[in-house]
């Protein structure tokens, strides 16, 4: 598929004057996307499970099949270990609650990396304090990559529960899961996988990477908002008590006693995302039609072409920008705020993000108050990345010209 087709199918992107620069806070969504969510409220709509009837049928069929589409996504072993949520924030929450409440005791450890988001920071946090358990940081190194020495130190307190970030939203950056998830199971800790920006990057196959749980969000791989997917593996689901209660995740009950519905409705309370669902299954379907290989080495080159640009300009930097990162790249311009290079950017009709990105530890390791980041999709172009590094080059030399 030549890159103007690719591009063909994203209204949004038809816009005049517009350089969407900004996928790592949220992709743009193919036609097959909002047709998918449309065609379900205008033929289907009905609540899924319960009715007799046939527009709840159709509508239990397609939401059930998106199970099915993400499940061959992340090539999980069986769909019922593929559980529907809002999000990564929602799947990071469920785990501190109810995979927290079960393993952990007073004087364990949660250990978690620098660039960890705060949806995965904060639930953690709070799930050790309600226990008197510690959330153990894995600091950065001189390069802005997790400190593998710290790591192992780390590691030698037997910690119950290693959360890793796959690929760092604010930087770009990737951990060295294959290396450090088998570090951490042979120290004995249960292992979760923030993998929110590596599903639109890269083939995931949560089977090879051997993580206890993996988390991601539709929004950021061509999907809707409001939908989500937290994988685990079935042994420690079925183990983990259910984390909201009401209709779907329910099996009997009466005023004396409940019991709970098998997996994976037991942490699905509720009426669902339906059209979110069936958007997130659209989605998964339309990247697995894709050429994945080709499609990330196009993104590389993107990045490969912004680094190089931004890297030549006097007076700017880059912040853990190494060959391997995937997706984006984050940056300063030297005594400027980064959110007035973000307006200077969107005055130029370049949208990228700007601020603390929900990490607000690691820009204290960074000792910055914020960066500015550019993130790239498969839609991305060179000529987009071109006007980008050009439009940040000419507000460094509009400054420097008031200066003087």
């Amino acid at each position: 598929m030549s890159l103007d087709t690719l591009r063909d199918q994203f209204p949004a992107l038809q816009q005049p004057g517009l350089i969407y620069l900004d996928n790592a806070a949220t992709t743009q969504k193919p036609n097959a996307v909002l047709e998918a969510m449309h065609r379900f409220y205008q033929e289907d709509n009905a609540n899924v499970h319960r009715g007799a009837h046939r527009l709840s049928a159709r509508a239990t069929r397609s939401f059930e099949a998106a199970r099915d589409s993400v499940t061959r996504l992340i090539n999980a072993p069986v769909r019922e270990s593929v559980i529907f949520t809002k999000g990564t924030t929602e799947a990071m929450n469920l785990l501190a609650s109810s995979l927290g409440s079960l393993v952990l005791q007073s004087g364990d450890t949660v250990v978690i990396d620098t660039w960890a988001h705060h949806a995965s920071i904060v639930p953690w946090q709070q799930a050790a304090e309600r226990v008197g358990a510690r959330l153990c940081p894995i600091p950065l190194d001189a390069e802005g990559r997790l400190n593998e020495a710290a790591f192992l130190t780390l590691l030698a307190a037997r910690p119950k529960v290693v959360v890793l970030t796959q690929i760092a939203n604010a930087l770009g950056a990737r951990a060295p899961l294959t290396r450090w998830l088998p570090l951490a199971k042979a120290a004995g800790a249960l292992t979760i996988v923030d993998g929110a920006q590596a599903v639109a990057h890269e083939v995931v196959d949560v089977q090879a990477l051997g993580c206890d749980f993996y988390a991601f969000s539709g929004h950021k791989m061509y999907g809707p908002t409001g939908i989500g997917v937290l994988w685990g593996k079935v042994e420690h689901l079925q183990a983990m008590p259910p984390y909201q209660f009401g209709g779907e995740m329910i099996h009997k009950v009466s005023f004396e006693q409940s019991s709970f519905n098998q997996l994976p409705f037991k942490f699905e309370a509720g009426t669902p995302a339906i059209a979110e669902a069936i958007g997130l299954g659209a989605a998964a379907e339309w990247l697995m039609a894709q050429d994945r290989p080709a499609l990330a080495a196009h993104e590389s080159v993107l990045l490969e072409r912004a680094r190089n640009g931004l890297a030549a300009i006097e007076g700017l930097t880059l912040y853990s920008a190494f060959e391997d990162n995937a997706g984006a790249l984050a940056f300063n311009l030297d005594g400027e705020h980064h959110q007035d290079v973000g307006i200077w950017l969107d005055q130029a009709g370049i949208a990228v993000r700007c601020g603390h990105h929900c990490c607000q530890p690691l820009m204290a390791a960074l000792d910055v108050r914020g960066t500015c980041r550019v993130s790239v999709a498969a839609y991305n172009t060179a000529d987009e990345i071109d006007a980008f590094v050009d439009a940040v080059r000419d507000m460094r030399e509009f400054l420097h010209d008031e200066a003087n």
